[in-house]
């Protein structure tokens, strides 16, 4: 069988250490479950480490992601229930991640393919047989959003909020190093924020500020005009596909993205492809271009807001507040475009 720990690269094995230095051996069995395997062939940054509008190629996977997410939730709760909750809570994504909620026309929410969730689990007979055996409901699994330490609403802070923040800073753009991630980890811990409700929160106020810093820098990176642009053109060559009969909403739940990304190279759109691919810096205009495709719409906007010591630390921080409103004043309001490309 397959085993998923057994050829992950060193740098994140060393991350997952930092967020629980002793591995929940009985989660390895549910990892290694082809549902969740299949998530080891697809990026979390939604396609755009295959662009040199990109500074980053580190391929750091949705099951990395996901893995990472359980182990926060159970160095914080060492609850079984909601640590599968997590390892789930992406099992229904498919290739090039967001960019599919992008194709349905759900960019302002990216939520679209959530719903897969329950019927992925319950037809995998493996992860039922396994549930079956540690006498867990599907219903304490299939949603992570029953849990604040795992989900809660933006801007609170989250397992997975946190885990996508600090992965991201480390290894797709630079912000971090590992010493500085072990900072951030060590300093959280869970709190009740204002609703009463637990909530992750840091009892420093220094770091929690270094980590606005960072995550507000990333906030802009998820919709900035070369990663929206990026993602609906991913979602229109893979519409297109579907439409010339290449591809089928199906295949992107079950092929790797490398294959998929086979079948456009081989593809009538290879050329509009390989533009993008090539392409060092995004153009951008306030009036419509003209003869062009491009992209002219928002994204959905992720921030944290973190607890310190059971308050916003934008109560408490005038800085922190002001790289908060800074972030959320980005404009998303441009024509964004590549010249060449035309569909």
């Amino acid at each position: 069988m397959e085993k998923y720990l057994d050829k992950v690269n060193n740098e994140i094995k060393n991350y997952f250490k930092i967020l629980e230095p002793n591995f929940p051996e009985w989660l390895n069995e549910y990892i290694n479950t082809k549902e969740l395997l299949k998530q080891q062939y697809i990026s979390i940054t939604c396609g755009t480490i295959y662009s040199n509008l990109f500074e980053s190629d580190f391929f750091f996977s949705s099951l990395d992601h996901s893995i990472a997410v359980s182990l926060i939730i159970w160095h914080f709760t060492h609850s079984k229930v909601q640590t599968l909750s997590g390892l789930f809570h992406d099992i229904a994504t498919p290739v090039f991640k967001h960019c599919v909620d992008f194709l349905n026309g759900d960019y302002m929410s990216q939520e679209s393919t959530e719903d897969l969730t329950t019927d992925i689990i319950k037809n995998s007979k493996e992860i039922m047989d396994l549930l079956k055996r540690d006498n867990i409901d599907i219903s304490q699994v299939d949603n992570y959003h029953l849990y604040p330490i795992a989900d809660n609403d933006t801007p609170k802070l989250s397992s997975d909020r946190l885990e996508y923040s600090l992965s991201n800073a480390l290894f797709t753009y630079n912000l971090l190093d590992s010493e500085k991630i072990k900072e951030i980890y060590k300093d959280i811990e869970i709190q009740k924020n204002e609703e009463n409700e637990i909530e992750l929160g840091f009892k420093t106020k220094s770091i929690a500020r270094n980590f606005v810093k960072v995550t507000s820098k990333l906030s802009i990176i998820y919709r900035e005009d070369r990663t929206r642009y990026s993602m609906q053109l991913i979602a229109d060559i893979i519409k297109a596909l579907n439409t010339d009969g290449k591809i089928s909403k199906k295949d992107l739940y079950t092929l790797k993205e490398s294959e998929v990304i086979e079948l456009i190279e081989n593809s009538k759109y290879k050329e509009i492809f390989d533009i993008w691919k090539k392409a060092k810096k995004i153009k951008v205009s306030k009036e419509e271009p003209f003869n062009v495709y491009y992209v002219h719409h928002g994204a959905k906007v992720r921030y944290i807001d973190p607890l310190f010591n059971g308050k916003r630390i934008s109560k408490s921080c005038k800085i922190a507040k002001n790289m908060i409103d800074k972030n959320l004043s980005y404009d998303m309001s441009n024509y964004v475009y590549l010249d060449g490309i035309k569909f």
